[in-house]
């Protein structure tokens, strides 16, 4: 089958949809199909041989956080002379309502198309505005997936559409068998606490695992709080006083020493305060065998099965939070039941196992 993937958003900055439509196009070519990848990014951005760059993006703000898209009438010449050079016979289109370059692939497609949600919003003025302005053009849309029920809500709250209910997926294997690190290796007396995400969004929620941090420095004397993400965080930690020294700020990482970072800690922690509509650092983390304690999101929840899978805390509550730390580096029995529950629950998230989902709706409405 040849398909033709859009991804809104720029393939210059790391994302999760971003992540999705990579893993997705690899997992497609590997099992024979002729994939190609239409994103934004620089002309000279280094990039798979199977991604079109679409032009330099333009951040804005979005869902909280910033979105680098791109769209207008260049953006919209290059999406409709990939759609004629890769003569698909299937577009999937991922954030079709994102102002960016689905809703214009979606104007000139002449071939079935699919869309991927993969947002979580409650109330969305953005949506409410830009639903008038590409109507027709989901009008077009031959089906619908979400990769949450968080996500289908949104979509048949604000869109009128409803939507098949496929995950995001992961590499479970290589998350399971990543080598550890030792720099990164928690222990009894010092164990590591790990948090991922983007410093500089709020709803990532690294100010309620600050505040959780003294309360666990009393318990555990030698704890490391290792940070890795991109953005600034100086001046936040700097106001932390003495347990300062505590954090060690890692920066942006690598795919494969996010793997090792979360084969190695201790426990890994995800303090989000909205803005989740799945969870896939969560799946991450429960592939590698590390300890999860999450906010207690409906998101959040979904993943670790209310509880069954890790622990929850609730939202922006930092001495819950601390707690949920403390049971779970001190109760090893109930962690380690519950880390053994998660690496079997785990793959039904592995990529083989979403696409073939995905494909049967391909299947569905492209009649191949």
């Amino acid at each position: 089958m040849r398909i033709g993937l859009v991804c809104p958003y720029s393939f210059d900055v790391p994302g999760g949809v971003q992540f999705h439509v990579r893993d997705l196009a690899e997992e497609l070519l590997a099992q024979g199909h002729q994939v190609s990848v239409l994103a934004p990014a620089d002309d000279d951005t280094p990039l798979p041989s199977y991604v079109r760059p679409a032009g330099r993006a333009l951040p804005i703000r979005y869902n909280g956080s910033v979105a680098r898209v791109n769209f207008g009438p260049l953006t919209a010449h290059r999406a409709r002379r990939w759609l004629i050079e890769g003569n698909f016979d299937l577009l999937h289109i991922h954030e079709p309502i994102t102002p960016s370059l689905g809703g214009l692939a979606l104007i000139y497609a002449q071939c079935p198309a699919v869309a991927t949600f993969h947002s979580s919003q409650t109330a969305s003025r953005a949506l409410r505005v830009a639903y008038p302005l590409v109507r027709s053009a989901l009008e077009k849309l031959s089906g619908a997936i979400a990769v949450s029920e968080d996500a289908r809500r949104t979509v048949m709250d604000h869109l009128g559409l409803d939507a098949v209910i496929i995950p995001n997926g992961v590499s479970v294997d290589r998350f399971a068998l990543a080598p550890q690190a030792a720099q990164w290796r928690g222990s009894p007396s010092r164990p590591v606490v790990a948090f991922l995400g983007r410093l500089d969004e709020p709803r990532k929620g690294l100010t309620v695992m600050l505040a959780a941090l003294r309360r666990l420095l009393e318990l555990f004397p030698g704890l490391r709080l290792v940070v890795a993400g991109s953005g600034s965080a100086e001046e936040m930690i700097s106001r932390l006083g003495p347990e300062a020294g505590a954090v060690e700020l890692a920066g942006a990482i690598s795919d494969d020493d996010k793997a090792a970072l979360l084969r190695s800690c201790s426990v890994y922690v995800a303090p989000q305060l909205g803005g989740e509509s799945f969870g896939i650092v969560l799946v991450e983390a429960m592939a590698s065998g590390a300890p999860v304690v999450a906010s207690d999101l409906p998101a959040f929840a979904r993943v670790l099965d209310q509880g069954e899978l890790g622990r929850l805390f609730a939202v922006g509550d930092g001495l819950a939070l601390a707690r949920a730390v403390e049971k779970t580096l001190t109760e090893t029995a109930a962690t380690a039941s519950q880390i053994d529950r998660a690496q079997q629950a785990v793959r039904r998230y592995d990529w083989s196992v979403v696409t073939e989902q995905i494909l049967a709706v391909y299947e569905t409405i492209a009649g191949v």
